[in-house]
């Protein structure tokens, strides 16, 4: 991995000259997580199995909606030989024939990138860290909340770039107001391939959306390779309770058709969308999840698939939803056991918050959220960074900050290297005692890998702070995100290829209204 870090203003002089060097970008990028810590368990086995069992029995008895005739016609005809009972759009399925579906997704995929340093592998021990999805509004660099854009889409693409800690440059970044919904996908989708050498996601909002991405997606790597290699993951959310619409099962087809993984998350709002349950909401975020992974091996036998949930649950005072509680990490260690007990890769999300301001609430919400997933041992983390006001805000500021926090969630959950022991104990015989280890060759050697060290994190004394300036982490967060896109360096796209997407844009705006019928 090699290193480039921007040069500390001219002319700086003491302690000013080393805030800024401890501030200064460093190209870096960390590859997938691999976990080094065991993954704690919530229940004994034999409450797994009994999970496991009252999933099917809810399969097999209530039944899970399908809302699209294509997708029941290829229940039946998948079915042909028993396994599912279907009631209009209503399907019953036979444990049996589910477990058998089931067993055709991979345990783990690897998302190729067009950067072949930054394509990853996830699933078994094996992780990786994602932005924020989905949020209307921003956070913006003066610390306004307004409608966002598409250039925040593009400064949230160039941050997660530049984020060593992320692994993909993600989905939805924001929804930039400013373009027609019917075009957004295709600006979006673009920016993802511009601004970024990181694995993306494409649309999921409508089965063209969903055609559009992968034409583009093969316009960059190629029609054959697509077909034999995942690039994108893309994110199918149920409807909750038991529901699967026309909407996203369209583009389950069309992904899991090309070989593309899909994300299985029913949206679960605890209390509201499931019963008022830990361990009843997450039979039923099961039942939701399996459904729809079975469906994409349908679709196509081997198509790589992501197990997992959406998670919030229900203020009873207010109706509104809420991050970072006990339950949800509850919930999180249930679904991480189911997981593993079915080989499937998972997927969670993680520094959430419903706090309105980057403030305590935010802090304490997102780090007690992602303690969860460190400790469940989720595969792919969505919403990793930036995510604000239970997901309708992207903090510029947060997602910066969140984006180092996920370094320090990554070396918790690496676990110790216990091969340093040797060397600790050599410095030892060197210090009489009563001495220090401060001049010692093992101390000069180590100091600067051996502890955690965030940059926006403030250690210094309080009069060392005020001389400093007195910046809280909200402005050294902003700070840090304007210098990372003023040192952004674009990546390159071959030209035949920019000019390429650039025209099939220009087509599809002219083909799509650009009003909703």
């Amino acid at each position: 991995m090699t290193e480039t870090t921007a040069p500390a203003r001219a002319g700086r002089r003491g302690r000013g000259a080393r805030r800024d060097a401890r501030t200064a970008y460093t190209q870096r990028y960390l590859p997938e997580m691999e976990r080094g810590i065991p993954y704690m368990d919530a229940l004994l086995p034999e409450q797994v199995d009994i999970v496991h069992d009252r999933t099917m029995r809810l399969l097999e008895t209530t039944g899970i909606d399908f809302r699209d005739e294509e997708s029941i016609e290829m229940w039946r005809q998948a079915g042909s030989g028993g396994g599912v009972s279907i009631d209009g759009y209503r399907l019953r399925i036979e444990r049996e024939f589910l477990m058998e579906l089931i067993a055709t997704a991979p345990s783990e995929y690897t998302m190729v990138s067009r950067d072949p340093a930054r394509t990853v592998t996830l699933g078994g021990r094996k992780s990786i860290f994602t932005p924020a999805y989905g949020a209307p509004f921003v956070r913006d660099l003066d610390g306004n909340r307004r409608n966002a854009t598409l250039n925040d889409f593009h400064n949230f693409a160039k941050i997660a770039q530049m984020t060593p800690a992320m692994q993909m440059a993600g989905g939805v970044l924001c929804e930039p107001m400013d373009i027609a919904v019917p075009h957004r996908h295709l600006h979006m989708t673009y920016s993802l391939m511009k601004h970024s050498t990181k694995p993306f996601m494409g649309a999921v909002t409508s089965r063209e959306r969903a055609e559009d991405s992968l034409t583009m997606a093969q316009m960059l790597f190629g029609e054959e390779f697509v077909d034999q290699n995942t690039v994108m993951t893309c994110l199918a959310n149920g409807n909750s309770p038991l529901v699967w619409d026309s909407t996203m099962l369209d583009a389950v087809k069309v992904y899991s058709g090309a070989n593309q993984a899909m994300l299985f998350s029913p949206f679960v709002l605890g209390g509201a969308s499931t019963p008022a349950s830990t361990i009843g909401a997450v039979v039923q975020i099961n039942a939701e999840a399996l459904a729809g992974v079975a469906f994409s091996q349908i679709v196509r036998p081997g198509a790589p698939a992501v197990y997992g949930q959406w998670l919030a649950t229900v203020s009873m005072k207010s109706g509104a939803p809420m991050a970072g509680t006990p339950d949800i990490d509850h919930m999180n260690l249930l679904v991480g056991q189911l997981a593993r007990r079915y080989r499937l890769p998972w997927r969670c999300s993680g520094m959430c918050t419903a706090s309105k301001a980057f403030d305590a609430q935010a802090g304490y919400e997102a780090a007690r959220n992602m303690f969860g997933v460190a400790l469940a041992g989720a595969n792919f983390v969505l919403s990793t960074t930036g995510y604000m006001e239970s997901a309708l805000c992207q903090s510029y500021a947060k997602a910066v900050v969140d984006g180092e926090q996920a370094e320090m969630f990554r070396r918790f959950v690496e676990g110790i290297d216990f091969d340093e022991l040797d060397g600790a104990l050599e410095a030892m015989d060197e210090v009489e005692p009563g001495g220090h280890f401060l001049g010692t060759a093992h101390t000069l050697a180590n100091f600067e890998s051996a502890f955690a060290m965030p940059e926006l994190m403030d250690s210094d004394g309080y009069e060392q702070w005020l001389a400093a300036g007195a910046e809280d982490t909200e402005s050294r967060g902003t700070k840090k995100a304007k210098q990372m896109l003023a040192d952004y360096d674009e990546p390159e796209l071959p030209d035949d290829v920019d000019e390429a997407l650039r025209d099939f844009i220009d087509r599809r705006v002219r083909e799509i209204p650009e009003t909703l019928e």
